[in-house]
């Protein structure tokens, strides 16, 4: 690695590094097509068999492995699983997440530093069912907590309607259509942990996804109840605006 994050006309460049305990450094490169925000990578050198696509397929998903051979979520992954196979889940991390806007750094543990660049790597990996993440991608927050995830995801999902309307397509307003994509999600996390298990020695990389899930499954109340504890933020907005 080396060059760092930023901007560039045609990609988006985030930069992730681990410092582990034994002082010894993992460094992850992630470019975005700066148009899509799909992930761009090199080409992955004989995909283990976990990445097939009809290996453990998510019973929802709309691929066909006559078109598509390997899950591309899977595929995008496997830098991440090769690099932290035999780390355990509660091993202290020092993580540092380099944007050109920012730079993070934080002491956690394996399991939330790698559940945040899986989270990434999940959103922009082009699963039919994970793209609508891709807002929340090009604006990433590394380690949100529930209450951010919240807050973005509906913000996000509102933004689109925005932009539906202004296109004259019918709009959802009760954010029924967020729960269903979280909905989805959960069974892409599910079948992704299983993917994981058989691919891992340690249990840090199927920690971080299943508390991905832990998220998602809660993420659906959130948005009906949690989002009622922040009403009072939105004060302003009831009152006539000049």
């Amino acid at each position: 690695m080396g060059k760092g994050a930023g901007n560039h006309m045609d990609s988006i460049q985030i930069q992730y590094k681990f410092t582990l305990e034994d002082g010894e450094d993992e460094n992850f490169d992630l470019n975005l097509d700066a148009k899509n925000l799909g992930l761009i990578n090199s080409p992955v050198d004989n995909p283990p068999a976990w990445t097939e696509l009809d290996y453990l397929k998510c019973e929802h998903c709309p691929l066909s492995s006559k078109d598509v051979p390997h899950c591309p979520l899977a595929l995008n992954l496997t830098g991440v699983v090769d690099s932290f196979k035999k780390l355990i889940s509660y091993d202290s991390i020092r993580l540092q997440v380099t944007t050109v806007e920012r730079v993070i750094i934080k002491e956690t543990t394996a399991q939330k530093a790698l559940s945040s660049l899986m989270g990434l790597i999940i959103a922009t990996s082009d699963c039919p069912h994970t793209i609508y993440f891709k807002p929340m991608a090009r604006f990433h927050l590394p380690l949100a907590d529930r209450a951010e995830t919240a807050y973005r995801a509906t913000s996000m999902y509102l933004l689109a309607q925005y932009f539906l309307k202004k296109d004259g397509q019918k709009t959802d307003l009760d954010l029924e259509g967020l729960t269903k994509i979280y909905k989805n999600l959960e069974k892409v996390n599910h079948h992704t942990a299983k993917r994981l298990r058989s691919a891992c020695q340690a249990d840090a990389a199927i920690n971080a996804i299943t508390l991905l899930d832990t998220y998602t499954k809660t993420m659906p109340f959130m948005i009906g109840d949690s989002l009622e504890n922040i009403k009072y933020l939105f004060e302003p907005f009831f009152k006539n605006i000049d």
